[in-house]
């Protein structure tokens, strides 16, 4: 051979194959931006319906530790006293529903080290769709007393309590929920319905073993 050069063609890319490409890629991180931001919205959701969940089983919680230590001590009212023990029923505590009162044992304290009781006075009533908590740190409060308030749940439409007595006819055997209650002794039983935006209706029915006066 005569030494000559051969030359080698190199072929690049077209500007339309340039273009294609990009539309490719383009459309990939559409796609994927749009998974990851349904993922992060999925998350939040679900976060956010694990911490109502939460605070459905912290006050169901609370309600059922209060109620199941209900005890047969009167407070005074409006520095009388009196003898009811539990109250409940309609507009009670200024509900916009139904309303309960009573005086639960079991407040930790331990060595009696803090100024106040074991027992507590604590009452549940709903206002502007939230169950709230009443509570104070001393049973016979002075008159003008204002309790304290806990917003235990929110979005609630409704609020019920019921309670079991022993029937009017001492021989008869029928036991029936009541709408209302006020007593010198516990009822024997009290259920309580929930009514919630996020859940549903709830009730919870709790034996108190009371001699139902």
């Amino acid at each position: 051979m005569s030494g000559a050069r051969h030359r080698i063609k190199v072929r690049g890319f077209t500007l339309l194959e340039i273009l294609i490409a990009m539309s490719i890629f383009t459309l990939i991180g559409l796609a994927s931006t749009s998974v990851l931001t349904t993922v992060i919205d999925s998350d939040e959701i679900s976060s956010q319906r694990f911490e109502k969940l939460e605070g459905l089983q912290r006050a169901m919680l609370t309600l059922e530790r209060d109620i199941l230590q209900a005890i047969p001590r009167a407070v005074r009212v409006n520095g009388e006293a009196n003898a009811t023990v539990m109250r409940g029923g309609q507009d009670l505590l200024e509900s916009e529903a139904d309303g309960i009162a009573f005086v639960r044992a079991g407040w930790h304290n331990p060595q009696l080290m803090l100024p106040r009781s074991t027992l507590q006075a604590v009452g549940y009533r709903l206002q502007e769709g939230q169950l709230q908590r009443l509570y104070g740190n001393y049973l016979d409060n002075v008159i003008g007393f204002e309790p304290k308030v806990k917003i235990l749940l929110e979005d609630v439409t409704d609020f019920r309590v019921e309670f079991i007595t022993k029937a009017a006819d001492n021989d008869s055997e029928e036991l029936t929920w009541q709408e209302s209650y006020v007593g010198t002794v516990l009822p024997l039983a009290v259920a309580v319905t929930i009514n919630s935006t996020n859940f549903g209706q709830i009730r919870r029915e709790f034996l108190l073993g009371g001699t139902g006066a």
